[in-house]
């Protein structure tokens, strides 16, 4: 009995401790609408580490694409600063392999920022429908969510 009620106690406690790594939390998840035969969309979300330890977004999945991966937007050594599309102001984006989220930090992957790349889209994300995704961090595992789909253009999640 004694042995019993040892094992119960042990296995709380390493809850405990696995619960309070796991407190990276997704928020205002959103993507756009895409035309017809784009290849790729993009999915945007504000993650909040909770927790006492920093976690990482290692990778996520979708049904609705081919791969997923995280990209963020560049500017080229020896380019002028500004916004992107004018002369002289070039923007480039590039995949990057992981997001790190730090103990307390919010970390907003947004619109000419670092996002989701939905990449092999295997029908065109309509407005209206949601997306499901799921999420892959270090610490606090997999994450399914529903991402509600904009319209195309939009600059945050829908109303």
């Amino acid at each position: 009995m004694l042995r019993r009620l040892l094992y119960v106690v042990i296995l709380l406690l390493g809850f405990d401790a696995q619960a309070q790594s796991q407190g990276v939390a997704v928020e205002q998840p959103w993507a756009r609408a895409t035309p017809g035969r784009a290849p790729t969309g993009a999915a945007y979300l504000t993650l909040v580490n909770r927790g006492k330890d920093a976690d990482r977004l290692m990778g996520a999945t979708t049904p609705a694409a081919t791969r997923v991966e995280f990209h963020a937007y560049h500017r080229p050594e020896g380019t002028a600063g500004g916004h992107t599309g004018h002369q002289g102001h070039v923007m480039e984006m590039r995949p990057i392999g992981q997001v790190e989220i730090k103990p307390g930090e919010t970390v907003i992957l947004k619109p000419d920022g670092v996002h989701v790349m939905l990449v092999g889209l295997k029908a065109p994300l309509k407005e209206g429908e949601r997306l499901a995704l799921t999420l892959r961090f270090e610490r606090a595992g997999e994450v399914k969510i529903e991402v509600p789909i904009a319209r195309a253009g939009a600059m945050g999640p829908p109303k």
